[in-house]
């Protein structure tokens, strides 16, 4: 009853959101995948593996006329090497279909029934003339009562415009290739509706799945229009978690420094400023959902068009089992045990970012006032958030106000966000390490960010190619899948589905961070470029920028030597940071001053030699 009642209450916030009102219409794209590989069962039954999982349904064209009905059955999950699973369990798709007749030189859609939830309320829906489509890998044909040989069978993809050749990646790690590839594939077919939505069972745009897909998206294809779409739908349709409504303003700062357009913020600024919740904002610079300012006329302000919607401090998701009423793999959810008080530190390390960004900004739009007025409020919420949730005696941050407990969460969102004074950096850290990959696939961003950021790219990159247990990235590939799931694995989200692109950190964290390859200055007229390859012994990759590819090579030689050559845009310049300031530097055959931590590279051709 519990789990029932929480699922209705999720209906109940996510339905006031009028998706469907000024939805722009988006052109798709139809990819014809063929067939990878075709297994006979028995006569007139075949299993077809197309290689990857699509949104999509299946096209037929004939060379022989068959009168008698079909039977199509596709899927994401094989139940046994010959035998698509027909009740995968969770949201993983299962759909069946009868085609009555196949015609000569015909082609032939097969049509789906729809799922009710994806495709009602506030669900982004499929043209017309698309229909109902289903993500699915594999496809089985009963009553086939014409040879194999004389039909042409594709699965018929829809998916927003992709360049598949703006980016790649390839290592010395295998494991973490088949990630990166993993994920790649993640972000072009979840963009089947032409918006970030959170995957397949709701269809519908989630600010924090939507920022972690752009994060990704933007590293692997510089078509920016996507997120553009989604982050205008944001203005007017927000969801209802408080962490949520606090990534709006990261997603908008993101897309000027990859595009240097300032229209966008032009245009939002009012609205951003509210999505920071600064007006809830308490004297000491903290804020809480608990607040009486947080009224139905602030939620309005805001853009729900219920005034009644709870805005609530979700921290990780799943929450709790207690929350859920699921019986899941771990009592807390995804959330470490996180004490969820009035007054939280996850929660104000967030807001914190959203001053520090705003800031940003406001500068950016010559708003000068504001911009000194948010870097003020800034201050004082780090200041306050390092006097009441950094317990000192332990070097590490307890849960919030009134809270003796400490978490992942808890300290790894201040590692990531810059908040932790550079005394506690180790002792955060050393936390941070002790507890492992206890956060969700979408809490690794920020893990993942933290550590990277913070001179520990070795553990970073191991959990991200961890392949011991199941909360990891591997165990995805290991159980099937083609696309990131929404969790680790099924016992720790007993609804999840095998689509969810905010499982796809380790892509924008390998480009990002890893390669250290982003945006200095706006626009990517300046590159930053601050490798931190590890245990790698080579790499490849080709990062998709405004004004160009950057294309960067990277190996070790012999005698302590590490090459890199780096290809720029002739249109920018990079400033390249050491990984380690101890070494010689060769930039182009001419010696670096030795007291230097970083140079600029120039358009064209760039050869780095490091010795240790």
């Amino acid at each position: 009853m519990k789990k029932q009642l929480y699922l209705l209450f999720l209906l109940a916030c996510v339905l006031n959101i009028n998706a469907q009102n000024n939805i722009e219409q988006v052109a798709l794209k139809t990819s014809l995948v063929k067939p990878q590989k075709i297994t006979k069962i028995k006569e007139g039954h075949y299993l077809i593996d197309f290689g990857r999982a699509f949104f999509g349904t299946v096209q037929i064209k004939a060379k022989n006329t068959q009168n008698d009905p079909i039977s199509f059955h596709l899927g994401e999950k094989l139940e046994n090497p010959n035998k698509i699973d027909r009740n995968p369990g969770g949201t993983i798709r299962y759909r069946n279909a009868t085609v009555d007749t196949l015609t000569e030189g015909q082609l032939t859609t097969v049509k789906l029934v729809p799922y009710k939830r994806n495709t009602t309320g506030a669900a982004i829906l499929m043209p017309d003339n698309i229909g109902a489509i289903i993500p699915f890998r594999y496809c089985e044909i009963e009553n086939l009562k014409i040879p194999i040989d004389a039909i042409e069978i594709w699965q018929k993809a829809i998916h927003y415009k992709f360049n598949d050749d703006a980016s790649y990646f390839s290592s010395s790690n295998a494991i973490l290739d088949s990630i990166w590839n993993l994920c790649k594939h993640t972000i072009k077919a979840t963009s089947f509706t032409g918006y970030y939505v959170d995957g397949d069972r709701e269809r519908i745009p989630y600010e924090a799945d939507a920022y972690i897909n752009q994060l990704s998206h933007y590293s692997v294809d510089n078509e920016y229009t996507m997120a553009r779409r989604t982050n205008d739908y944001f203005m007017n349709n927000p969801t209802w978690p408080t962490e949520w409504l606090l990534h709006t303003v990261l997603m908008f700062h993101l897309d000027y420094m990859y595009t240097g357009d300032l229209e966008p913020l032009k245009k939002h600024y009012e609205n951003l400023k509210l999505k920071t919740l600064m007006e809830l904002e308490r004297a000491d610079g903290l804020i809480s959902s608990k607040s009486p300012k947080l009224n139905k006329a602030f939620i309005s302000k805001l853009g729900f068009k219920n005034p009644n919607t709870k805005i609530k401090d979700i921290i990780d998701w799943p929450p709790a089992q207690k929350d859920t009423g699921w019986k899941l793999a771990t009592e807390e959810g995804e959330r470490d045990g996180y004490e969820i008080v009035d007054t939280n530190t996850a929660v104000n390390a967030f807001y914190y970012y959203n001053l520090k960004l705003m800031a940003e900004i406001a500068g950016f739009l010559d708003k000068k006032e504001d911009a000194t007025l948010f870097q003020n409020k800034a201050a004082i919420t780090k200041k306050t958030i390092n006097e009441k949730f950094l317990d000192k005696s332990k070097g590490f941050y307890i849960d919030g106000e009134g809270s003796s407990n400490s978490s992942l969460h808890g300290n790894m969102l201040p590692l990531a966000f810059d908040l932790v004074p550079e005394k506690y950096v180790k002792t955060v850290t050393s936390f941070i390490k002790s507890r492992g990959m206890a956060c969700s696939v979408y809490g690794s961003q920020y893990l993942l960010e933290g550590l990277f950021k913070n001179n520990e790219a070795l553990y970073g990159s191991e959990l991200i190619t961890n392949t011991k247990g199941d909360r990891n990235w591997w165990n995805m590939i290991k159980i099937g899948s083609t696309m990131a799931l929404e969790a680790w694995d099924m016992k720790y989200k007993p609804n999840a589905d095998w689509n969810h692109a905010w499982g796809t950190a380790p892509l924008n964290i390998v480009t990002r961070y890893m390669w250290g390859i982003k945006p200095k200055t706006p626009g990517f007229k300046i590159a930053e470029i601050k490798p931190q390859l590890g245990e790698l012994t080579f790499s490849k990759i080709k990062v998709p920028t405004l004004n160009g590819m950057i294309y960067a090579e990277y190996e070790t030689g012999k005698k302590k030597e590490a090459i890199y050559k780096i290809e720029l845009p002739n249109t920018m310049e990079a400033e390249f940071i050491l990984p380690d300031a101890t070494c010689k530097v060769m930039l182009n055959d001419k010696k670096i001053k030795s007291n230097k931590t970083s140079f600029t590279l120039k358009g064209g051709k760039n050869i780095i030699k490091l010795k240790y």
